[in-house]
């Protein structure tokens, strides 16, 4: 391969990591509208396992009532984490009944793991804060969470 051509697919690749994280921010799941308490939630929905692996990465801002629900295909201890997250997050693990089992807040942009004491289905992303501001604890059933789809994808 010659210098020019080197120099080239350097750039290239450049180019490309540059433009994946704006790729990712204009990505929107379908919304959908979830109950806490008496709060309403848009919650986009991360269902399979491309979309909970990008989540809300690369994400600048979401609104004071979005955020993301994750769904899984059967009980388990889910950890979540924040690498390539802009966002400070607060993340709710709920259990098949829809019911908190525990809240824990997240820094952006670490790979520190925040886990699910027990296993649970679903997984709620919010801005940090989110639900102790609204006095949302474990115990709180969410309303409105979709059974999740058997996609394995």
């Amino acid at each position: 391969m010659t210098t020019s051509h080197r120099l080239l697919s350097r750039i290239a690749a450049t180019l490309c990591m540059l433009a994946a994280p704006a790729v990712f921010a204009q990505q929107k799941f379908p919304v959908i509208p979830l109950t806490a308490g008496m709060f309403v939630v848009q919650a986009e929905v991360a269902a399979r396992d491309a979309e909970r692996q990008q989540g809300l990465m690369f994400r600048e801002k979401m609104g004071p009532n979005e955020g993301m629900v994750f769904l899984f295909d059967a009980p388990a201890t889910i950890c979540m984490w924040m690498k390539n997250t802009y966002l400070p997050l607060s993340v709710a693990f709920i259990d098949e009944s829809g019911k908190i089992v525990n809240i824990e807040d997240m820094k952006p942009h670490t790979t520190d793991s925040h886990c699910a004491t027990k296993p649970v289905r679903y997984a709620l992303e919010m801005n940090q804060g989110w639900f102790r501001q609204k006095n949302i604890k474990p115990g709180t059933v969410i309303g409105g969470l979709p059974a999740p789809a058997r996609t394995g994808q």
